[in-house]
């Protein structure tokens, strides 16, 4: 494909995962992995920390999902802070259980988690400090999970993320599904491993009164997380065509305000769709979960999608193109 963006790309031999792409005007970009020199360094770190990104989000005046930062009860002592995980549980009571907990600079759905009581929560902050040192505790706000791809101003992808689940066919459980899901071929085609022992499926099933061993009716649809997210076995529904003219200016004007040029939006609509007007509070409303500033799954979306090769194809070519250019406009 670097041909017809019109630059040649030489591949660090041994690991594979980071490139140079050399073009006719002399301009060369690099890769790592699904980094690219799209955008700057500090913005790419801005939207990469939740807490910060939230910061600016909110100050801008994007609807965001009400939040605290919390820490590893040894860093918060360092930084002299009370927010601790004993602070955590009074948080999350006065915001009202359920709660959503994730770490603060993961990505892919990666340790995010749906917490109904101190028992799960504590779980979760435990599982996040494994790695990190600050996790975030947000209001649970259930809606429909949308990710707007844009590219110097232009959208190039849209789609509902729908999480990971198998239907009933009166004969298999749960596990067995899924299992037979893990096997097909649209998840091997995506690359998508399931991960049978994420806490977060048996305490999924078990609030819905099932478990592995459960046989679903036919038919019957049991979902078996709580995040979206398509690396973790989630399903994309293109959009792009009925996405209402003022989130697409949301969506672009957000990525600009955040200092990107390419960048994942990702919006959940508590009311409606985003067909809808969210400036009619009536019939939608909604908030920004977060912008993604290394939106590496178009790749995940297209082949989610049956007979859209071309369409990532194209959607790459872009972004190769884009890599010799300047910063857009906005809106």
């Amino acid at each position: 494909m670097a041909p017809k963006a019109g630059a040649r790309l030489v591949i660090e031999p041994e690991w594979g995962v980071v490139a140079q792409m050399i073009y006719k005007n002399g301009v060369i970009r690099s890769f790592l992995g699904y980094l690219l020199d799209l955008n700057n360094t500090a913005s790419t770190g801005i939207s990469t920390d939740k807490s910060h990104a939230k910061f600016f989000m909110k100050r801008l005046g994007y609807p965001v999902a009400e939040g605290e930062t919390v820490f590893e009860d040894k860093w918060a002592e360092e930084m002299e802070s009370n927010r601790k995980i004993s602070y955590a549980f009074k948080y999350a009571k006065r915001l009202g259980y359920p709660v959503i907990v994730k770490p603060n600079s993961k990505s892919q759905g990666f340790g995010v988690s749906l917490a109904s009581n101190k028992s799960e929560l504590t779980a979760s902050l435990r599982e996040i400090f494994k790695e990190e040192k600050v996790a975030i505790v947000e209001r649970y706000l259930p809606g429909r999970d949308y990710r707007i791809v844009i590219l110097d101003g232009e959208i190039i992808s849209a789609y509902e993320r729908v999480p990971l689940s198998v239907v009933g066919d009166g004969k298999n459980s749960i596990l067995a599904l899924l299992q037979k899901k893990q096997k097909s071929k649209s998840f091997a085609r995506r690359g998508i491993d399931i991960d049978f022992k994420d806490r977060r499926m048996k305490i999924k099933l078990k609030r819905a009164g099932f478990s592995f061993k459960t046989i679903p009716t036919k038919g019957q649809k049991i979902f078996l997380l709580d995040i979206a997210n398509l690396s973790p076995g989630g399903e994309a529904m293109d959009v792009i065509d009925v996405i209402h003219p003022e989130f697409r200016r949301i969506a672009i004007n957000l990525t600009r305000d955040m200092g990107l040029r390419f960048c994942g939006v990702d919006i959940m609509v508590t009311k409606g769709d985003i067909s809808k007007n969210p400036r009619n509070s009536k019939s939608c409303s909604y908030y920004i979960i977060e912008t993604n500033s290394s939106p590496g799954l178009i790749g995940h979306y297209a082949k989610t999608l049956a007979g859209q090769e071309k369409l990532v194809e194209g959607m790459y070519l872009k972004v190769l193109k884009a890599l010799a250019r300047g910063l857009g406009k906005k809106d």
